[in-house]
Formats: C-alpha cells, structure tokens, sequence
C-alpha cells in the first residue's frame, strides 16, 4: 500500500492580486482609515466681471453750467444796481420828504339815531416838504388818506395828483367824507372821553405813489406810506379844533 501511495509534489499557489484596501478617490489618512468621505469634486472658479464707473451725464454738466450762469448773471447784476444807488447817493444826497398835519375842521359830525349811522365830513391840511435839492418828486394818481380813531375809520379821501420841484413846500386841503354803520358804541365812547380826557386821539394815514426824478431821471413807481398821530380837543362840527400834539412817520415800499 505503500508502494501505491502517490506522493503529489507540493505546488506552491500562486498568490492571487489583492483588490486595493483604500478606493482611487478616497483619500487616505495619516492614520491609515480607509472610511473617510470622498473629496468633492473642485469647484469651477469665475471670474468677476470688472465694474468700471461710468462717465458724468452730459445732462448734469449741462444743468451745473447753467446754474454757475444764472448765479454769475445774478451777482453780477446785483453788484451793477449796488454800484448805481451808491452813484446816485453820493451825486444827489437824498434826505427823506417831511410832512405834517397843521389843521382840521370838521364840517359834519352827525349820527343818526334811527338808522344807527355816523355821518363824518371834514377837511384836513397837510404840509408836504421837499428838501432835496436836485430830486423832484411826481405825486401819482391812486391815494388814498383816511383818518381813524379807535381802530374805526372815520373818514376817507385821496391827494390830487402833482409835482413837487426842488427844495419846495407844498400845502394841501383834502376833503374827507365818510359813514360808519353801527356807530352807537362808537358815538358813546367819543363823548365820554371828551367829558373824561378832553382829549381824542386821531390817526390819518396816506397811501401816495409816487415817481422820484433824480436830475432828468425818473424812476420807477414807488408808495409812500405817512402816519399821523394827532390829539385833538374836540370833533364838533363848525368849532374850531385844536391840535394838541402832531407827529408823523415815513417810509416807502416799492
């Protein structure tokens, strides 16, 4: 049995090819883990478009040179009429008109019972002083003069229309009607101030255009405007009346 006992040389296998431990596209620690996640694929990088900035609007520069004209025109204009009345003052030395209330007469002072109605006439003189000696003045139509007493008007009237020359003084008599609805409070409180005082206090007040002549020039229409203040003795009609206290104030608007 011995004999027929084979005896197979032994054939060393082959060593078969291992399959690689850690996948291609796993990246393999220091540690050696093969389970670490896969990579993500690099991101595509872009390029960002440059912004360049973009030239002024013609329109803007268009807007901005009109408005350094204006303005130019504007200042220089300015400085032309500045330079103008600094002339004229210094050529003609304008002094301010004067003017003065020198008498009134009341020709009607009437109320009327019945019809609650206060009817007023009078005349009132003012004196108007031109001192300038090279400047006129043309008083203009459209006036008006009123006289008040108490914040109530009592009577109205206008200036007539004339020109007053160099270094003049002009004298004016100036109607005044008028009639004043509801006047019996009114009518009481005169009276009883006349008793208390003797005294009753009047605003007459003028609106005057006027044109100002500077040597052969004459200007444009300006307004003068005169405030008197008066205190009065007395609004009886056809009785003389006595001006205690006048004063006046001008100014002018153009």
């Amino acid at each position: 049995m011995a004999d027929n006992q084979r005896i197979h040389p032994d054939i060393e296998a082959s060593p078969r090819p291992s399959a690689p431990l850690v996948p291609g596209n796993i990246a393999k620690s220091e540690n050696g883990d093969p389970n670490n996640r896969p990579l993500p694929p690099p991101l595509p990088q872009r390029t960002l478009p440059v912004m360049h900035s973009k030239p002024p609007r013609r329109r803007r520069s268009c807007c901005c040179r009109f408005l350094c004209c204006t303005f130019t025109t504007l200042l220089i204009l300015i400085i032309a009429i500045a330079i103008t009345a600094g002339i004229l003052f210094l050529a003609f030395r304008p002094k301010i008109p004067k003017y003065s209330v020198d008498k009134l007469r009341i020709t009607e002072f009437n109320f009327s019972s019945g019809t609650n109605i206060l009817s007023v006439t009078s005349n009132v003189r003012i004196t108007a002083r031109n001192p300038n000696k090279k400047i006129g003045i043309y008083y203009e139509g459209g006036s008006h003069i009123s006289a008040w007493y108490s914040g109530a008007q009592l009577c109205e009237g206008s200036m007539i229309k004339f020109y007053q020359g160099h270094k003049n003084t002009t004298v004016l008599d100036l109607p005044l009607r008028g009639q004043i609805q509801d006047a019996s409070g009114l009518v009481s409180k005169i009276q009883q101030q006349i008793q208390d005082t003797n005294n009753i206090p009047l605003d007459i007040k003028v609106k005057q255009p006027v044109r100002v002549k500077f040597g052969k020039l004459k200007l444009f229409k300006v307004n003068f405007r005169v405030r008197c203040k008066l205190v009065v003795n007395s609004l009886s009609a056809n009785n003389d009346i006595k001006i205690s206290s006048s004063s006046c104030k001008f100014r002018f608007r153009l």
